[in-house]
């Protein structure tokens, strides 16, 4: 599957990648893996939001802004590979929801980035995945995800 004709296919847009907010690289490869840092839903947005799924979000927005962080997780790999038909698989997403005490659905949350992998490189995009509810995270944002993708040379 040619993996950059199906983000057109899906009508999807990649914004230009975040850049790091700290002493640290977006992307870092060893063997045949890219370990990507943790992304929030910031790049491509007018305005970025601010505060805790259960409060100031619902699931639903929650949902949304996973799926914003994925596209930048997407945009930061063409970046860095030139082409996501280097990608081979989505290995694991690990995310951090801003969430309040007692909220409870961290999985409906993350979906939104899974769901984003699976449209966009089918099987190869069906991962493992583990998701926290954060008492803080940087920025007050929303949500953050980490990743790890399997690249072909």
């Amino acid at each position: 599957m040619d993996f950059d004709s199906r983000v057109i296919e899906l009508g999807l847009v990649l914004p230009k990648a975040s850049n790091p907010q700290g002493s640290y690289t977006n992307i870092v490869k060893t063997g045949n893996l890219l370990f990507v840092s943790g992304k929030g839903p910031v790049a491509g947005l007018d305005e970025v939001p601010k505060g805790k799924i259960g409060k100031e979000y619902t699931v639903e927005e929650g949902y949304q802004f996973a799926r914003q962080t994925g596209l930048d997780i997407l945009a930061a790999l063409k970046l860095e590979l030139g082409s996501l038909n280097k990608i081979s698989r989505v290995v694991k997403l690990q995310g951090f929801v801003n969430a309040t005490e007692d909220f409870e659905k961290h999985p409906k949350v993350l979906d939104g980035c899974s769901d984003l992998m699976a449209e966009v490189f089918g099987e190869q995009g069906v991962h493992a995945r583990s998701v926290f509810g954060a008492a803080s995270v940087r920025g007050n944002l929303p949500i953050i995800i980490d990743s790890i993708f399997e690249v072909v040379e």
